[in-house]
């Protein structure tokens, strides 16, 4: 691992892959916010190795298909940029660098910070729904819930704050939190926690008839589209789409930092990029790592 890693070997990597972003964001305004995600998911499974590309076959089901990841996106975004990377620089650029750098872009280009990254991870050879399962946090999580998830990776309760500021950007599907509008604790009734004007308002998104594809935009002010503090003071206010982000006010080192946050884009943005600089370097080339030739399966 090395800041500049392909500077000899394929010296437009990172270029390349910029510029697909671009391109796809143009054609998509929430591939970044997908590709985001897609960054934290495959961290948070078997560390940063592409795990989360690999496709389901008859003798194994693969983290893309966990029902946790039914939502996951992004994947042919990583495609073009591998396929233009094969023809510039043959078995030159990981996979799982690819996911990575184009994470950072996307933030960059709603508006957030820049951050310098290492390369040189390899892609790993194992993909597991059930690893998926154990290791991926849900969006009902409470905060004690989300503090062992969060440290079995060896991440602080203020890095667990920060690191969920990454839904500052993108669409929450109605699937993922109509219990909290219409069956919180399954009598029918709505999550009190829920600020009752902003309920009404998410109901008539999200009517109980709404599909797995209906979306709302994870804030509740969602003209600004940026990476910025929206999301931490909608926390405050009490309007969080989900459960595992409204509960961030139930400790008291996450709630200081959702404060401190909200109060201060430029302490945000700082930790924020640190945070997500930590995550790309997570359990990075273990042994039996390769480059693959084609993202969605081993060599």
């Amino acid at each position: 691992m090395a800041y500049n890693y392909y500077s000899k070997s394929c010296p437009l990597a990172e270029q390349v892959i910029y510029q697909t972003m671009v391109i796809a964001k143009q054609l998509h305004a929430g591939i970044t916010s997908d590709v985001t995600r897609l960054a934290f998911h495959d961290a948070f499974v078997e560390g940063c190795d592409a795990s989360a590309l690999i496709k389901s076959t008859p003798g194994n089901l693969a983290e893309m298909n966990a029902s946790v990841n039914k939502f996951l996106e992004g994947f042919e975004l990583i495609d073009a940029a591998k396929f233009q990377l094969e023809i510039l620089c043959p078995n030159t650029v990981s996979c799982a660098d690819i996911i990575q750098f184009a994470a950072r872009d996307g933030v960059r280009l709603d508006g957030g910070p820049f951050y310098a990254l290492p390369g040189g991870r390899l892609d790993g050879r194992v993909s597991k729904a059930s690893r998926a399962t154990q290791f991926l946090p849900l969006p009902t999580m409470n905060v004690s819930e989300l503090k062992a998830n969060f440290a079995a990776k060896n991440f602080t309760l203020e890095e667990l704050a920060t690191l969920s500021g990454a839904h500052t950007i993108g669409e929450a599907h109605c699937s993922s939190f109509k219990d909290r509008l219409y069956n919180f604790t399954g009598n029918g009734d709505q999550d009190p926690s829920l600020d009752p004007t902003y309920a009404r308002e998410l109901k008539a998104k999200c009517p109980q008839s709404a599909t797995s594809d209906d979306t709302v935009p994870m804030e509740s002010e969602p003209s600004t589209s940026k990476v910025n503090t929206v999301y931490y003071r909608d926390i405050l206010r009490s309007k969080s789409i989900f459960t595992s982000d409204q509960t961030l006010v139930n400790d008291p080192i996450t709630r200081a930092t959702v404060v401190q946050f909200a109060n201060s884009t430029e302490i945000f943005f700082q930790k924020f990029a640190a945070a997500m600089l930590k995550m790309s370097l997570l359990e990075v080339n273990k042994p039996g790592g390769e480059i693959r030739y084609h993202c969605g399966s081993i060599n």
